[in-house]
């Protein structure tokens, strides 16, 4: 396990650096697969988990770590807002960790502090809706030095709601008397911007290689595009901006793209950086539009691994989408070429559209997380289950990415929660924002996961919104939870 000092420094406007000095930690835990010392992972919430694990998973511990509904020790104020998403996680050298997790539907970024026994013991918001323009902030990623040689610094994604349709990058330990004011970075571009991921610093030793997710939602033309940032090593300011073209002859569209076949593809320099502009730019140029696209995340390890990139699209069910755009959503695969970012393959791995596929079962996958053999990835059901197969609550996938199985591992199971006054059975909860805190924490096969549980709202009629995250009156209302799950191989 490693830990991360706590200073980040600014080095001119253009580039985030940093001099932190990375220390080894070992930890005093016993035998291998047991916990380090300090470490108890436990239910921490006043409200359960409810899931239904699948065959072959039995062994996976859930731990319901936190809930709009708990109050916090050392912040008994703090609210645990609506619509959860996006998370980073850092352990401090005193032993605690400092966890930075969006919240999507107060348009604002929290930051929660957990003990040395891995227990939420305080929460604060670093950045609120006023500094954000009332945009929501979905999924999220942490820059560290460990893995990408600077930081650490969090990138979360402006989507929809106001006005602020970028890259935010924001300070973890940025001071609460701050929190209404923001940093975008412009050269990233607007987007309907799900989510921002810098991937490893091995990839292009002295570049920084991002890439934006766009969560466009045409009803007649797949718009989402995938966008590339590359500058120098920690430049976040200063670099250039491009979109994916997949230049195979005969694919327009994606789904022109059949499952397992490769393709041909580049990433086109753009020149616009306002939303309207640079949407029209990637397709005059001829860019890929996707039905949605969703979130993004690399393959660990070392080498060639980080230049491989995986991202969901979620679907949208439109008749003029049919034959352009997936319905059910997609996972795809893009590699980048050793010697030049803009050059690159692309593949669909997993096609939900495909009713008789391995991926059948797929109802708008939205969230993904990478780790050196395996792609978890969170759905968002849209709320169209057309067959038998779709029929069900958000599920949690393994896809294997050595040998392209796919299993379940798990499902909500809003029943159970209903009958104990956690929601209801038609508000179709989301799985989002899972993290491998594995290395993090120095328990192996361990992961963050959260729920956004749409229907759940206080019995008092107020909001699961706290007043310094946000005060709009037409708050969401609905609460959300986050989970500690052990026991899923990385």
């Amino acid at each position: 396990m490693r830990t991360l000092k706590n200073t980040l420094i600014f080095i001119g406007l253009a580039t985030f650096a940093s001099c932190d000095r990375i220390e080894d930690f070992i930890g005093e835990g016993g035998n291998e697969g047991e916990e380090p010392k300090g470490i108890e992972l436990a239910n921490h919430s006043n409200t359960a988990a409810y899931f239904k694990t699948m065959p072959g998973f039995e062994n996976v511990e859930i731990y319901s770590l936190l809930s709009s509904g708990d109050q916090l020790p050392d912040s008994p104020n703090f609210v645990y807002g609506s619509m959860a998403d996006g998370a980073g996680l850092i352990a401090e050298d005193d032993g605690t960790f400092t966890l930075i997790n969006n919240i999507e539907a107060d348009y604002s970024i929290a930051r929660i502090t957990l003990d040395e026994t891995f227990k939420p013991v305080k929460g604060e918001y670093i950045l609120n809706a006023e500094a954000t323009a009332y945009t929501a902030q979905c999924s999220g990623s942490l820059i560290t030095p460990e893995e990408h040689g600077f930081g650490p610094i969090y990138l979360s994604g402006g989507e929809w709601g106001g006005s602020s349709k970028g890259v935010f990058a924001t300070d973890p330990y940025k001071s609460t008397t701050n929190a209404g004011v923001a940093s975008l970075l412009p050269n990233f571009g607007q987007w309907s911007t799900e989510n921002a991921v810098v991937i490893g610093k091995d990839a292009f030793p002295g570049k920084t290689v991002a890439f934006i997710g766009d969560d466009h939602s045409d009803n007649e033309v797949p718009s989402g595009q995938l966008g590339m940032y590359v500058g120098d090593h920690g430049d976040l300011n200063g670099g250039k901006l491009y979109t994916l073209k997949v230049i195979t002859e005969g694919i327009n569209y994606e789904m022109d793209m059949v499952e397992g076949e490769t393709y041909e593809a580049e990433f086109i320099e753009m020149e616009e950086r306002t939303i309207e502009l640079l949407d029209a730019e990637a397709k005059e140029k001829g860019a890929m539009g996707f039905s949605r696209l969703e979130d993004i995340d690399w393959r660990r390890g070392v080498g060639a691994n980080q230049r491989e990139i995986y991202f969901a699209v979620t679907g949208r069910k439109k008749d003029g989408l049919v034959g352009k755009g997936t319905l059910y959503g997609r996972v795809y695969k893009v590699v980048l070429s050793a010697d030049d970012p803009t050059k690159a393959t692309i593949s669909c791995v997993l096609d939900g559209d495909k009713l008789d596929g391995k991926a059948k079962e797929f109802h708008s996958p939205d969230n993904i997380v990478v780790t050196q053999n395996y792609a978890y990835i969170q759905e968002d059901p849209n709320g169209y289950p057309d067959t038998d197969d779709k029929a069900h609550y958000a599920r949690l996938y393994q896809y294997n990415l050595n040998t392209g199985e796919i299993k379940t591992v798990l499902e909500c199971d809003q029943l159970a929660a209903a009958s104990n006054g956690i929601g209801n059975a038609t508000s179709t909860w989301e799985i989002t924002g899972m993290i491998d805190i594995s290395e993090t924490i120095g328990v192996e096969d361990t992961f963050i996961m959260i729920t956004q549980n749409h229907g759940w709202e206080p019995t008092d009629g107020s909001a699961f919104t706290d007043p310094k995250a946000s005060t709009d009156p037409n708050s969401r209302k609905e609460g959300s939870q986050m989970f500690v799950v052990k026991g899923l191989a990385n």
